[in-house]
Parts: C-alpha cells; sequence; structure tokens
C-alpha cells in the first residue's frame, strides 16, 4: 500500500489518548492481514516505538496500512536483554507497543517475561484484544467451549510429554494445543494410544487462503492425515476432554492382553492404568495395582 494509499483511520469518538509510560500489548493477524481491529491500528501508529518478535514480519504489517515506527527486536533468544532496555523507555515515558508474530503475545510467543517484569515494576499496561489461533479453533471445532484448557506446543522429550499427559489427562474440558505438521501424525498416534477414541479437530492454516478443518474421532482423523502427500502449515488441535464411560467387560487374560499391549507403545504405568480405567470403567488405582503386580510376577 502506497502512502496515498494509506489506510485511513475512522475517527473515533471518545477514543483515550496513549498515555506516556505504558505498554501496550498488542494482538495481531494470525493470517488473514485484515484481522486488525481500528484500536490495534490506532495504536501502533501513536507509540514512540513497537517492539517486536520478527521485526521484519510487523514491517510488512505496518506497511500494509501505510505506518512508519522504529521497530525494536524482542524474541526469544533475546528477550531477557531486551525486556531491561524496554523497561528503561518505558519508565523514561515513552508508549511502547508489544507484539509478536501472530496472534496474542505471550500466548506461546514472547512477551511474557517482558508483561512480568512490566507489571512487578508498575508500569501501567493494556492489552489490545485480537485474533487467536487457539480460540479460533476452539470455536470452529465444534467440541465443547464451556470449559477449556490450553496446553501450548505439545512437548518433544519423553519425560515432559508424560508429564503433559498427566496434567491434562483426567481434565474434563476441551483442550487445544499446537504441533508441528512432521510430528501431527504421530502425536495424534500417541495421544489415541494413551486416552483412547475422542473426538478432536486439526485446524490448519487458520483465517488463510487454505484454511481447512479435519473433524472426527483420533482414527479417522489420523486416517485423513496419512492420505494427504504432505500436512503443510500451521496447526492447531483442539481434542475432546476426559469422559468416563461404561466399560466393557473383559476377562483376566483380556484384561492382561490389554494391558501389557499400552505398556509394550511405551505408555507408563501411571498412563497405561489411566487407559484401562476408561476402557473397562474399573478405578484406576486398581489398574495400576494390577501393572504392578504383573512385574512382580516377573520378576
Amino acid at each position: 500500500m502506497s502512502e496515498e494509499q494509506a489506510f485511513q483511520l475512522p475517527k473515533s469518538k471518545g477514543a483515550a489518548p496513549l498515555v506516556s509510560g505504558t505498554l501496550y500489548i498488542v494482538a495481531t493477524p494470525i493470517g488473514n492481514l485484515e484481522d486488525i481491529t481500528l484500536r490495534a491500528l490506532r495504536i501502533l501508529g501513536g507509540v514512540d516505538l513497537v517492539a517486536a518478535e520478527d521485526t521484519r514480519r510487523t514491517g510488512l504489517l505496518l506497511q500494509a496500512y501505510g505506518l512508519k515506527k522504529p521497530l525494536v527486536s524482542c524474541f526469544a533468544h533475546n528477550e531477557e536483554k531486551q525486556s531491561k532496555r524496554l523497561l528503561e523507555l518505558l519508565q523514561e515515558g515513552k508508549t511502547v507497543a508489544l507484539v509478536s508474530d501472530a496472534g496474542m503475545p505471550g500466548i506461546s510467543d514472547p512477551g511474557a517475561r517482558l508483561i512480568r517484569q512490566a507489571a512487578a515494576a508498575g508500569i501501567p499496561l493494556t492489552v489490545v484484544p485480537g485474533p487467536s489461533a487457539g480460540l479460533t479453533a476452539l470455536v470452529a471445532s465444534g467440541l465443547d467451549t464451556d470449559a477449556f484448557a490450553f496446553g501450548g506446543f505439545f512437548p518433544r522429550e519423553t519425560k515432559a510429554r508424560k508429564a503433559w499427559l498427566t496434567d491434562f489427562g483426567s481434565f474434563s474440558g476441551t483442550l487445544i494445543f499446537y504441533e508441528s505438521p512432521k510430528r501431527l501424525i504421530a502425536t495424534l498416534a500417541f495421544l489415541q494410544a494413551a486416552w483412547g477414541e475422542r473426538r478432536c479437530c486439526v485446524a490448519r492454516e487458520l483465517t488463510k487462503r487454505y484454511e481447512e478443518f479435519l473433524r472426527g474421532s483420533l482414527p479417522e482423523v489420523i486416517a485423513r492425515l496419512e492420505q494427504m502427500p504432505e500436512v503443510k502449515g500451521e496447526i492447531v488441535v483442539v481434542l475432546e476432554g476426559y469422559h468416563k464411560v461404561k466399560g466393557r467387560n473383559l476377562n483376566a487374560d483380556e484384561l492382561e492382553a490389554l494391558g501389557r499391549s499400552l505398556l509394550d507403545r511405551g505408555l507408563s504405568k501411571k498412563e497405561a492404568s489411566r487407559q484401562l480405567a476408561c476402557e473397562t470403567g474399573l478405578a484406576a488405582k486398581d489398574m495400576y495395582a494390577l501393572l504392578v503386580s504383573w512385574g512382580r510376577e516377573e520378576g
């Protein structure tokens, strides 16, 4: 957009002027550049400087609306150093807008450290609401929205994964998390093995041209993903929460076969006992004791 075509903000009656020494936490589009609020544009156009996760990417956003502002880099690897500099500028009375590459700063994006330190220092904070990939996917998923939890990026390390499963495995609300397209199928298969056939929605390329939603049970969604030549784009997974169901009746041999198959998949005894409880309707602590007893018999 040229300067002659620069976006013109409509005059807003009663719009509060910017306050010196304030940190403005500004949500930006997650894909479609039209998804930015008039207030966000007014703030970005009025602050003294913009602290951005990627100055080039934010520069393109500002350019699209004919805005020119000094940009300061503030990303994961320099946030500690830059936070100190930005706090000094705020204490001098400068107005600063904090933005990430997309969505709300601080939500699985840089910014949380600066926000914490500014709050601790008594610096005024104002959040300018806007797009969020997690909430956008939740609303479109068709799953329950009364209660939900955000799990961030699905962990890569085994120990962290087990802790993640423990934290969220018994949560009855809907679970939202992010995952890389390259690890998506393996992660969904891992969750199916640990938690059984829950409903889910995989949201891809939200608000962009090739936006897509894959809805169904975990096996159904996995099967559809496996048919794709390649899974691309930014991914949000929305997963049904834990619901205790009437279990199927299994005899001792069937129960042992199921339990051992879960352990063979790499689940811990705690994870396997939780899955056995889901399958049978029996108490998880009883299933755990049973798994432990098998180990004693082998010893």
